[in-house]
């Protein structure tokens, strides 16, 4: 952002124009927090700016311009233009083994210099585009937005998915204001936040509560009553991998008790809490302390048993466990006379939950109702305080069974140049190991910062990092969590290290477990493990986390 740039956004649009610049402080104006928060894009017509499911953090207003949003994406494919790789076939196999390279981490210079990467489109159009906009605005339903108009607004306030797929129905020109920005502007200035707020809750509520089985196929006119009422609820902090980092290296810390409470045992249930984003750690009392038995994730309910309980035989409405935000929590807080009067007489019983005595705590995405996690309290804690909860792919190493053979590791180097994605060392409970690769996580912290959005998270929800768009300057390393992103210096065909012409050191590349999402038969290494002491697991599907650790 040049200084003429940050004067035409302060001039030109509105919401910024409006805003009182006496009330940011000298160390941290208005201007300042433009330059360094935003950027100016450029899309030519047909262009998707964003996609449904992506990953977003950032709220975008547009300069000049028109651009369509897709209400429906039924009739549509946004994965198409997806640049996203491709499982290799037989023959790309046998090629890839043919032509291993004998040296760890080499690259084709080639394909450096044929990626002309323009850094005013972000990704490098690597979202992809559509040929025919009348066709498609012809059979899908759309919303136009003009110059002044914004969105992203959803991602940018829950670091959630998109909600919706835009597209650049003309050239356009759009202002692109990272989440930090947004933040530090809600918080000085009143009428901006309530603004952005108001919007949030007119384009994203009702699509958030459609999300959640319980209230798919309610009338539209229920439907948007209950949405008047919702109350949009955050706990925890949004940066919170820092905290955790630090959380690591206290020695003795009760990380139960630094969880913030959203709901505690005992407290009247003025409503049923929709977990949007993030995690939420389920407990009970037990003497003068607290055990922890399970936890929710993302469009999963808490205090649904007890309000059917008062629905169904007018039993008191006290919650009977407490909920901690673990990191960072967006919910939803849906009014209990609502809930009881809309939502449950369109459920079928035997979709509900079942009588008092029964232990099941949580609903499914399939309204199958689980119940506590059949595991020892040491390994529930042992989840939850690392928050490998987070993970969709983690690798657990059953050390019992573990030889250190090194299979594992081989077969993960040939098929990444050589050099392994991971490291056979991690976190320990007993007889489990949580490794130090990627898992993919439900909230994918290191995706936040890339300058050129070289990492980033494909439709299938796998977090995998452009080799040609990574710049390493290793903003996703240092904020990773769980230090799963390595920084590996690359070399040529010859096996000699690639350097940049003007400093002479050599370049870096981010690195880290992709899945072999390039390889047929997955990833490789659980498939050579011998002894069955490896998987990968995704912790959303508690049954089979449970299958795993007792069997």
């Amino acid at each position: 952002m040049t200084e003429g740039d940050v004067l035409r956004v302060l001039f030109t649009l509105r919401v910024f124009g409006a805003i009182d610049q006496g009330q940011f402080p000298s160390t941290l104006s208005l201007q300042d927090i433009i330059r360094n928060d935003a950027r100016i894009h450029r899309y030519r017509r047909g262009e998707i700016i964003i996609r449904k499911g992506d990953y977003g953090n950032a709220l975008f207003v547009i300069i000049s311009g028109v651009v369509r949003e897709l209400l429906d994406q039924s009739d549509f494919d946004a994965t198409a233009d997806d640049e996203a790789h491709e499982r290799r076939g037989f023959l790309g196999t046998l090629r890839q083994w043919w032509e291993q390279a004998d040296t760890p981490e080499q690259r084709d210079i080639g394909k450096y210099a044929h990626h002309q990467h323009d850094k005013t489109l972000g990704r490098g159009n690597g979202r992809g585009s559509i040929d025919s906009i009348e066709a498609l605005i012809s059979r899908v339903p759309t919303r136009v937005l003009t110059e002044q108009d914004m969105f992203g607004e959803v991602a940018a306030l829950s670091r959630a998915p998109h909600l919706s797929t835009v597209i650049a129905e003309t050239d356009v020109e759009v202002l692109e204001l990272r989440w930090q920005g947004l933040r530090d502007i809600r918080r000085r200035d009143k009428s901006f936040r309530e603004k952005i707020d108001a919007q949030y809750r007119a384009s994203s509520l009702k699509a958030h509560l459609r999300e959640s089985p319980l209230f798919q196929g309610l009338h539209e006119t229920a439907l948007e009553h209950i949405a008047r009422h919702t109350l949009f609820e955050t706990h925890g902090e949004f940066e919170w991998s820092g905290d955790f980092k630090g959380l690591a290296t206290e020695v003795g810390l009760d990380v139960f008790h630094s969880e913030p409470v959203i709901a505690e045992h005992g407290d009247y249930l003025d409503g049923l809490l929709l977990i949007r984003y993030g995690f939420g750690r389920i407990s009970e009392r037990l003497d003068h302390g607290h055990r922890t038995v399970g936890y929710v994730t993302h469009n999963e309910v808490f205090g649904l048993r007890e309000i059917v309980e008062h629905w169904r035989d007018g039993q008191d409405l006290r919650l009977r466990h407490g909920l901690r935000a673990v990191g960072f929590v967006d919910l939803l807080r849906v009014p209990t006379a609502l809930v009881e009067d809309y939502v449950l007489p369109n459920v079928p019983p035997h979709k509900l939950p079942g009588p008092a005595n029964s232990s099941s705590i949580r609903m499914s995405a399939d309204l199958k109702w689980e119940a506590e996690l059949p595991l020892e309290q040491a390994t529930i804690n042992f989840l939850m305080n690392n928050r490998t909860i987070n993970g969709t792919a983690a690798m657990f190493i059953d050390t019992d069974r573990c030889t250190a053979c090194d299979d594992c590791v081989r077969a993960c180097a040939a098929a990444h140049n050589n050099n392994p994605r991971f490291i056979r060392h991690g976190p320990e409970h007993d007889n489990l190991m949580v490794a130090n690769a990627c898992m993919h996580c439900v909230d994918p912290v290191c995706l936040i910062g890339c300058p050129t959005g070289a990492i980033h998270r494909t439709q299938d929800g796998l977090v995998t990092i452009d080799d040609t768009t990574c710049i390493g300057c290793a903003t996703c390393a240092n904020s990773c969590p769980y230090d799963n992103i390595r920084m590996v210096e690359i070399r040529d065909e010859k096996g000699d290290f690639i350097v940049d012409q003007e400093t002479q050191l050599p370049i870096v590349k981010a690195t880290k477990c992709d899945l072999c999402l390039e390889q047929p038969g997955g990833p490789a290494c659980q498939r050579a493990c011998p002894h069955d002491a490896l998987v990968r697991i995704d912790l959303r599907d508690r049954e089979q986390l449970v299958d795993w650790l007792a069997r």
